[in-house]
């Protein structure tokens, strides 16, 4: 069984955010608040935890199309090939924000993506989650929780989400009710920005 904690996005406990950053060390799965909707993540450094969450949404690891979600652009560096003058303005307009970019993997990725030539890199407008990442040292590997309710395609209240998912997951945190619509995705791997999903986040940055 899942545990369930509360922490508010206006001003995160720090006790709480470390208890999560352990079960996250310790290879656990952690259900989170974004600014779009709830995210199911683990450490990124942890293929085990990786491996598990594939297998959670039916996919190989190697096919998975996770996010890797960052405290700032500090840790593009670490993950991304060197990007051009206007990619990283773009970037710094756009985020924190709902918007998931499609990046070129450079070749310091971890080992469960080192065949992948692309990256997705998110920076939630949101405090729980960014304060996860800063605690953690990392990224967290990220993907959308889906409901299979045909009209509402994604859960948005924590406990509902904790009903479902608590046997399968470490921990659930209730950061209040979560929104029913994904991130935007842009592609940048080319020369220009192009929409692969048109989500939360506004195209008006483009």
């Amino acid at each position: 069984m899942a545990d369930f904690i509360k922490i508010y996005n206006e001003n995160p406990n720090q006790k709480e955010i470390d208890k999560v950053v352990k079960v996250l060390q310790n290879g656990g799965l952690v259900i989170y608040p974004t600014d779009t909707v709830y995210g199911l993540g683990c450490d990124i450094t942890n293929t085990k935890a990786l491996e598990k969450i594939a297998k959670i949404k039916g996919l190989k690891l190697d096919k998975a199309n996770f996010s890797f979600v960052c405290n700032d652009l500090s840790h593009l560096s670490d993950y991304v090939k060197q990007i051009d003058s206007p990619t990283f303005k773009l970037l710094k307009r756009a985020l924190p924000g709902p918007y998931t970019f499609i990046l070129p993997g450079s070749n310091n990725l971890p080992k469960a993506f080192k065949k992948r030539k692309t990256v997705g890199i998110r920076i939630p407008d949101n405090n729980i989650a960014r304060c996860l990442v800063k605690a953690l040292g990392n990224p967290i590997v990220s993907t959308s929780i889906h409901d299979e309710d045909d009209i509402l395609e994604y859960t948005t209240d924590p406990e509902l989400i904790f009903e479902k998912w608590n046997k399968l997951v470490d921990v659930v945190i209730d950061g209040g009710f979560g929104d029913n619509y994904a991130s935007t995705v842009i592609d940048l791997t080319d020369n220009y920005p192009e929409v692969i999903r048109e989500g939360k986040g506004s195209l008006n940055i483009l």
